[in-house]
This record gives structure tokens, sequence and C-alpha cells, in this order.
């Protein structure tokens, strides 16, 4: 049976989870940083974590996956592959899509994608941090007439402190402490914060 902490070192191994000294791009700072893109790129681990999100709402009946771009499209894809496929689908299994930003920077759907009245949404995406991108993509199905029944994430990197109007799981909880530059502790203890995004992929 595959643990929490067997997910973890996936993610560590793949460098997706790295520990130092980091300078977010919200300016804050923190010991630990994430970027789920640098794990996902293999397509076997990705396959891996799709199915182990998707069990987690197995009790649940998804008609199709919804997922903000762009961090939440690769594992969307995989959660909607591991999930059975709807009464009354096509036979190309659940449906995943994405909703993305319009030129206003709206969170809306584009593509030609659509959601029908009633329509039963499992939104996921690759971290929470403060949930804000998972409560766009509800409010996005919600407007559209569909019914978002759950939230599921990778990783929860906010200690499980956001509430989600829906119920909510996530593979890995991992509450990350961030600071300000004035009281970091790392930088008390004088080594150099490190920007993300100098050395490794951005988040996306």
């Amino acid at each position: 049976m595959t643990t929490t902490q067997d997910f973890l070192a996936l993610f560590e191994s793949s460098d997706a989870v790295r520990r130092g000294h980091f300078e977010l791009s919200s300016g804050l700072h923190s010991a630990m940083y994430v970027q789920c893109a640098l794990v996902l790129q293999y397509p076997r681990h990705a396959e891996r974590l799709g199915a182990a999100l998707a069990a987690l709402f197995a009790h649940e009946r998804i008609e199709a996956v919804v997922s903000p771009a762009l961090g939440g499209v690769v594992i969307g894809q995989e959660v909607a592959r591991a999930l059975p496929e709807p009464p009354g689908a096509s036979g190309g299994g659940t449906p995943a899509i994405f909703v993305e930003r319009d030129a206003s920077a709206k969170m809306t759907l584009r593509r030609g994608f659509s959601l029908h009245p009633g329509q039963r949404i499992l939104v996921v995406e690759d971290v929470w941090t403060t949930g804000g991108s998972t409560l766009e993509a509800i409010r996005v199905v919600t407007e559209a007439g569909a019914q978002v029944v759950a939230a599921g994430a990778l990783i929860d990197r906010s200690g499980e402190r956001i509430q989600f109007p829906v119920p909510a799981r996530s593979l890995v909880s991992l509450p990350i402490e961030s600071y300000t530059p004035a009281e970091c502790p790392l930088c008390r203890a004088g080594t150099t914060a490190v920007k993300p995004g100098s050395r490794f992929q951005r988040p996306g």
C-alpha cells in the first residue's frame, strides 16, 4: 500500500519538492518549494499520481473533471483517465476539461468546452497554497449550471487550513511556513534566499 511518505519521496526524488531557502513569487521566504510540473513531466509518475488521487473520490459519481490552467491540466487529465466512464458517455472516458484566464484575467471556459446543468464535477489542482485557483474553477463550474461535488489536489501546502465549499482531499498535506524577509529565521541564520524561477522552472 502506498503511503503519504511514499508519495512525498516521489515528489522529492523528482525535485518537485525542494528544501533550502527560497524567495517565493509573493516575496515571502520559505524553507521548502513545490513545483509539481517536475514530477508530472514523467508520464508513469503522472499516471500513478492521477490514479491515487482519483481513488480518494471512488465513492463519488463523477461525470467530468475540471482543472484550472496551467498547473492542473496534466493531473486533471490523469485523474479523469483513472475514473470510471460515466453512464451515457461516448466511449472516450471521463471528460477532462480546463478553465483558463481570458484577456481580462478572469477564469472562464474557452476552446469550445462546455458543461451541462447538473453535471457532477470534480475540480482537480496540482497544489493548494491559498486555494484561489480551485475556488475560481468552482465558480466557473457553478455559473455554468453544473455541480461541483468535490475538489482534489496532489499537495495541500496550507496545512489543511483552506475552507472549500465542497469536500476536499489531497494526496499529501505538507504545511509549509513562509516568512517576510525581516522575520525569516533562515536569513537570520545567514543563508541567502534563492528565487526558484532563476534555477528551477517557475510555478504554473
